[in-house]
């Protein structure tokens, strides 16, 4: 590692990772060198392999063996882990000569990260702060939670806030005398369809039949018996074949709640185990339609013009709402266009 190097990416979790692979393959095309810091929150070590960016230089708490460290996103283990981060994060910060501090997104880690580079616990410092994907908001705090108080942490103690829509830029106007406010788009566009690209390189096959692709993993619908319950009717009733890549914490809940029958039933759905993103992107970019409760997946569906049904109350992704793809109609993507990591490395430089 060249010792001058200014820039710090600090990521703790896979779609954190996802979606800062294009910066990382961007400051390594243009052989600028930068410090990975992780919090451990994910294991990363397969990811940053299938992806060719480097493994992190600190590692800030040990991995977990399955895919997250938390089986629930709040509870006593994590909120101990997200306090004992902060000064972690600070202390590694310190021993660098940083210019800009980079991270992304709405996590534990993202919030820590905000919090331990801020002006508050370092009066005297010499970087800027870069929060990547600022201003997404659901406008409820419990819907989800505790994401939407970390994307409120994280703004707040930022120096950076880059905006990836219109609609996140005016969340964030109550910043415009305080901090820089710019909209440069969303990486999960670049990131997407690196990772198809990928998958046909790979030699991925295409499925002949048309199929539905199922996503469920948000902990205030698998925690939820009567929410998990509804769930699992919605997706009783698709006429399509569909694939269902079961995330660990949501194969226990089933199991949990006694609904293990009612999905082995189900006679359309195709039970699979997880899979990397590669594959995962394959199947949405050649799927009829998406059903999930997720995030990031909302954005992804957008880069591939698919349907996407959200089983959630509340999303912060509102813009992909007014986009009309939930009708096949005036399909755009208001995230942006390709090749957005670039311009992100211009803007710091």
């Amino acid at each position: 590692m060249n010792k001058s190097s200014n820039i710090a990416i600090i990521i703790g979790t896979k779609a954190e990772l996802i979606k800062c692979i294009p910066v990382m393959l961007e400051l390594q095309k243009q052989k600028k060198e930068y410090w990975f810091i992780h919090t451990g929150q994910h294991s990363l070590g397969e990811a940053c392999t299938e992806f060719g960016v480097k493994k992190p230089d600190f590692i800030l708490s040990k991995e977990p063996d399955r895919s997250t460290k938390f089986w629930s996103k709040i509870n006593r283990n994590s909120l101990i882990w997200f306090l004992q981060m902060i000064p972690k994060i600070r202390r590694s910060l310190k021993k660098l000569k940083l210019k800009y501090i980079i991270y992304h997104g709405d996590t534990m880690s993202t919030a820590a990260a905000s919090i331990a580079s801020s002006k508050l616990l370092n009066l005297k410092k010499t970087w800027e702060s870069v929060h990547l994907e600022a201003g997404l908001r659901s406008g409820s705090l419990f819907e989800p939670f505790p994401e939407e108080l970390s994307r409120i942490i994280s703004d707040k103690f930022s120096d950076i806030l880059l905006a990836v829509s219109d609609l996140t830029e005016k969340n964030l106007q109550k910043y415009k005398n305080k901090k820089k406010i710019l909209k440069i788009g969303n990486t999960i566009i670049d990131s997407a369809l690196l990772s198809y690209d990928q998958a046909k390189k790979k030699g991925f096959k295409k499925i002949k039949s048309r199929y539905a692709l199922i996503n469920i993993h948000r902990h205030e619908n698998i925690k939820n018996k009567e929410r998990l319950e509804k769930i699992i009717k919605i997706l009783n009733a698709v006429k399509i074949n569909a694939i269902w890549p079961l995330h660990a914490n949501t194969a226990r809940a089933i199991e949990e709640f006694g609904f293990a029958n009612k999905v082995k039933n189900m006679k359309n759905i195709q039970l699979k185990s997880l899979t990397n993103y590669d594959n995962f992107i394959f199947l949405l970019a050649n799927c009829e339609y998406l059903i999930t409760d997720g995030g990031s997946i909302q954005e992804e569906s957008l880069v591939f013009k698919k349907p996407c049904i959200l089983l959630r109350k509340k999303t912060e992704r509102q813009e992909g709402l007014s986009t009309g793809i939930n009708f096949l109609t005036n399909l755009k993507n208001p995230y942006g266009k390709k090749e957005l990591s670039k311009k992100i490395i211009n803007i710091l430089k």
